[in-house]
């Protein structure tokens, strides 16, 4: 019995320290790109500022994938990077692309009640590893808290904001994956490290 409170505990402190790591990391590294909105949205800083650090990191300028979904929504996903603690960090952008406020539709946290009962996220994205014929969920820490950015529930006219979602990592031989988000189209992604 305290070998699974062991574990559980575990699982929960590698992606606490995950997360603060990603933080620091964003932190040390200042901002990027040059756009002046990003240091502007310290209303989810501490949510989203895991996925800075990979956008620093040079493939900022040519997006894996640019998904355009609803009300202005455009998402960019700059990078998948596969960590050595079995899973992947799916980072990027979602800019409101109209010219006005954007509510973001609460069906982006997918449907599953333990999700939803923490608020609006991007807790509904799914990888598809077509190779092994698996589909990955979105992570959750110990409280069932999907790790993913959370807290966001409108956009102004231009704003936009960096975003994350972690997933079990497929097999390593496993390269490209199919990534969902409702609401969007589909895009085939590569996963790097």
């Amino acid at each position: 019995m305290n070998m699974r409170f062991t574990a559980k505990a575990r699982r929960g402190m590698v992606a606490l320290a995950v997360v603060a790591g990603l933080a620091l990391g964003s932190a040390a590294c200042g901002g990027g790109g040059g756009d002046d909105k990003k240091p502007q949205n310290s209303s989810s800083a501490s949510k989203a500022g895991g996925s800075q650090p990979d956008t620093q990191e040079g493939q900022s300028q040519d997006p894996l994938a640019e998904l355009k979904g609803p009300s202005g929504l455009l998402l960019q996903i700059t990078s998948a990077v596969r960590d050595s603690g079995g899973f992947i960090t799916v980072s990027g952008s979602l800019k409101n692309d109209s010219g006005t406020e954007a509510v973001i539709p609460s069906a982006l946290s997918g449907n599953e009640t333990e999700i939803i009962n923490n608020g609006l996220s991007l807790g509904g994205a799914t990888l598809v590893d077509s190779k092994s014929k698996k589909r990955y969920y979105v992570l959750r820490d110990t409280e069932g808290r999907p790790l993913t950015t959370t807290g966001f529930s409108t956009l102004k006219a231009g704003e936009t904001i960096d975003v994350f979602l972690q997933f079990p990592a497929p097999p390593a031989d496993s390269t490209e994956v199919t990534f969902q988000l409702p609401l969007f189209p589909s895009a085939v992604i590569k996963i790097s490290g």
